[in-house]
């Protein structure tokens, strides 16, 4: 039932049962939502022709870039102004930059922030995911926004894959195709970052790049888009994929929502909130803008 919800409801499903039984999910919980939500942007891949992934992922390869400087600038600046403990900031600024808690995990695994700081920036990080769920495709009508256009600003300042994906599939096919296929260009992004940050802390920290998490599932995104592109045989099976993984990310939604705690929700912290609202309004806000004025 939760699968075949939109994916708004399955998320306010998954934290309305979270904070009524006010225990934590269990720790599969994080496990089986990572599974699911890797599994359903792989199976996204098999609706999409590889040479429009790449024509996209390439023509947004600019705009990527660009916003990955200016949310690692502003997020450096607004964490001074506020006087976030370092860590908790970087954590903060990467995962708004590239793809939230994927990012965030990264980063800590070459960092060694302390646990609560890690568990600050992806509680933060959290609830702003939730919040653009529900608010961007509003707010994307209101603009005029059209699908790709939609698709493009939803992918450079929703934090998270999943809610990017569900931001996109609420708006309509086109704006999921291009939020998902810029999305995960921008979070190619978490490889060079992550080894520039372990080589500036190579000498603080000398187990250098032993444990990172690397986003394994955009290999297999492009890999069954080139299945289905190239092995015409295939094609009976698009559609059902197509189906099978717009539930997997929907599960995904619900299971993210689950995952919610009221501790997670009291360790938050004013500063850190602070800044994480305030550099997204300043990303999501920019790149409207941009999109407002026809920018693709």
């Amino acid at each position: 039932v939760v699968a075949g919800a939109p994916g708004w409801i399955a998320l306010l499903a998954g934290i309305a049962l979270a904070l009524g039984f006010g225990q934590p999910a269990p720790p599969q919980v994080k496990t089986w939502t990572s599974y699911v939500l890797q599994w359903g942007v792989i199976g996204l891949g098999a609706g999409m022709n590889l040479q429009v992934v790449l024509r996209v992922g390439a023509s947004g390869a600019l705009l990527t870039a660009v916003s990955l400087a200016l949310t690692l600038a502003a997020g450096k600046l607004i964490g001074r102004l506020l006087r976030v403990p370092a860590d908790t900031s970087l954590l903060l600024t990467v995962g708004t930059a590239i793809c939230g808690g994927s990012a965030i995990a990264a980063v800590a695994s070459v960092t060694r922030p302390k646990a609560h700081e890690t568990s600050i920036a992806l509680a933060v990080v959290f609830l702003l995911n939730g919040l653009a769920l529900v608010i961007f495709p509003p707010l994307g009508h209101a603009a005029g926004l059209s699908q790709e256009s939609f698709g493009r600003w939803a992918a450079l300042a929703i934090h998270d894959t999943s809610s990017v994906v569900g931001a996109g599939l609420a708006y309509g096919p086109t704006a999921l195709s291009v939020a998902t296929t810029t999305k995960l260009a921008r979070a190619l992004w978490i490889v060079p970052l992550t080894l520039g940050i372990a080589l500036l802390r190579q000498r603080q920290s000398p187990a250098g790049l032993k444990g990172v998490k690397w986003p394994w599932f955009i290999a297999g995104f492009l890999a069954a888009a080139a299945m289905f592109t190239w092995l015409p045989w295939l094609a009976p099976a698009k559609a059902l994929v197509g189906v099978a993984a717009r539930r997997l990310l929907v599960l995904a939604l619900y299971l993210i929502g689950l995952s919610l705690s009221r501790d997670a929700l009291r360790s938050v912290g004013l500063r850190p909130l602070a800044q994480g609202v305030l550099l997204w309004v300043v990303v999501g806000g920019g790149w409207l803008l941009y999109a407002r004025l026809g920018g693709t």
